[in-house]
């Protein structure tokens, strides 16, 4: 069995579907500029460009495509900072998840400048592809593995048969974007990654108390290493075998 993948469409070929679908639908199409504008956001997904078609206001309605889908985003993956030990695990996940969807806006603007830059003056700059990162440096980026297969479940990144890790569509990479590029992002994620450093030593901590009594009594703490205490431990288990083997 074969599996091909069916990629949206890029650049002239997108441009001419919304065009033949808006004058389907309306007998005529705006300028190839308001168009390319609506592709932009929406990129070259045909449920996509088959939805916005038939909006009268096609403008207003990717602008509002793009505000439901960075709404979802933020509800399903949003950091939330001095959160509380309850949500600590799925914190772990937004922070992760958007270290992994970062790189994806930074991938992507580099991009766009180096196609700038090779582009001659007045010639149409065509919009880039996803970015793409391969699934080993994904869990890199992400510090863990599990949560990739739980992101391509949600639709928000897309793993190919190529071990390859893009967003899910370029209306979730225009969301990222707009949210990566707010001011106070890095600080945002790196603030929340320390609380969850803190929350979790907080855990490996074990407070010992204890009452002072009148009689001067002493009390004596012996600290010792984890590894010499497994040791102690299996050496008890063993002398203890050898009782019940050997009684006297």
């Amino acid at each position: 069995m074969h599996v091909i993948p069916v990629k949206d469409l890029r650049g002239l070929e997108s441009l001419a579907a919304l065009r033949h679908l808006r004058q389907q639908h309306f007998g005529k199409a705006e300028d190839d500029s308001v168009l390319m504008e609506v592709l932009k956001t929406s990129g070259g997904r045909l449920s996509r460009l088959n939805t916005l078609s038939r909006e009268k206001d096609i403008l207003e309605a990717t602008q509002h495509m793009l505000n439901n889908e960075k709404g979802w985003l933020l509800s399903v993956i949003g950091l939330i900072p001095d959160c509380d030990d309850d949500v600590m695990d799925e914190q772990k996940v937004c922070s992760s998840s958007w270290s992994l969807l970062r790189e994806f806006v930074k991938q992507y603007r580099e991009k766009e400048e180096e196609l700038k830059a090779a582009a001659k003056p007045g010639e149409l700059i065509p919009e880039p592809e996803l970015p793409g990162i391969s699934y080993y440096e994904a869990r890199q980026i992400m510090t863990r593995a599990d949560f990739l297969g739980m992101l391509d479940h949600l639709n928000i990144i897309n793993i190919d048969t190529d071990h390859m890790v893009r967003p899910d569509s370029m209306v979730v990479l225009r969301a990222a974007i707009e949210i990566v590029e707010e001011p106070g992002f890095d600080e945002l994620l790196d603030g929340v990654k320390d609380r969850i450093d803190a929350i979790e030593s907080l855990h490996r901590t074990r407070e010992l108390t204890w009452k002072a009594s009148d009689n001067e009594d002493t009390v004596r703490i012996m600290l010792q290493p984890y590894e010499k205490r497994e040791k102690d431990k299996e050496n008890d288990k063993e002398n203890a075998g050898r009782r019940s083997w050997w009684p006297f």
